[in-house]
């Protein structure tokens, strides 16, 4: 299948951060998350598809609970991840595990992290699950100028994987 294929069978919709998504499931139940910004009560737990093409990517971003990454289809998916030390980590996220590629894979609360697809041609098919849920007030889109005075050591990957600032 195409990209174009899984966004119209999925009905997947333009996602802020780059991509396209749709949420799949929110629990009904709630929990109050005092590391949110605004310590607002959030569902248990959310999931989304999330889908990338080559041409595009997921832009530098942050929320307040852990997101969890599935691979189901398509290329690789390369993710960067800024740590609270400042370390830079980058995670191959697919099933080519002899290149060092792992199924699934989290994000830590708080990390500002990007994505992209590996592959100069194609698209990757992922889900995210975020715990507790994920909530619009807990995200936060990087400023590219900003993160890159807060972490100039790593101003090429912020600069090829921001789109503000």
């Amino acid at each position: 299948m195409r990209a174009e294929d899984w966004i119209k069978h999925l009905q997947l919709l333009p996602h802020p951060e780059g991509g396209f998504y749709k949420e799949t499931y929110r629990s009904e139940g709630f929990v109050k998350m005092e590391s949110s910004p605004n310590g607002h009560l959030r569902n248990y737990s959310t999931g989304i598809y999330f889908l990338l093409v080559d041409n595009n990517f997921s832009a530098f971003h942050r929320i307040a609970s852990d997101e969890m990454w599935h691979y189901y289809a398509g290329h690789t998916l390369e993710l960067f991840e800024i740590d609270e030390d400042g370390v830079l980590l980058r995670t191959l996220i697919g099933i080519d595990i002899s290149a060092g590629a792992v199924p699934q894979y989290v994000v830590k609360a708080g990390n500002w992290f990007a994505s992209r697809v590996l592959s100069q041609q194609g698209f990757v098919l992922t889900g995210c699950t975020v715990s507790p849920g994920f909530d619009f007030h807990d995200f936060e889109m990087a400023d590219r100028n900003e993160l890159i005075v807060n972490y100039p050591q790593h101003a090429a990957e912020i600069t090829a994987l921001t789109r503000i600032g």
